[in-house]
């Protein structure tokens, strides 16, 4: 059976296409093979000085879709997070 209409990516691919994005790489999609994966929102050039802190380490939505398969993956980027408190740290045990 299977959900018809619906064009995602499988696991291992959405992953594969996530990481290589985080890692600032060439975006080629894992389903067809083509270079013509849209990123949404687009990623947005750091300048020096330009806005505050908060503006850049923000978590957003972001949509990743080939314009030839029509296959997409979304993924929410890392904020910026707040210190660990070693009191409630498993890993400090």
């Amino acid at each position: 059976m299977g959900r018809r209409g619906i064009k995602e990516y499988r696991a291992p691919e959405a992953l594969a296409l996530i990481a290589a994005d985080r890692a600032h790489e060439p975006l080629v999609c894992p389903s067809c093979g083509t270079r013509t994966i849209q990123r949404s929102p687009r990623r947005r050039v750091l300048r020096a000085g330009a806005g505050g802190v908060g503006e850049l380490f923000t978590a957003e939505r972001i949509s990743l879709t080939c314009a030839a398969c029509s296959r997409h993956a979304f993924y929410i980027t890392r904020g910026m997070e707040p210190p660990r408190d070693a009191t409630m740290d498993p890993r400090s045990l």
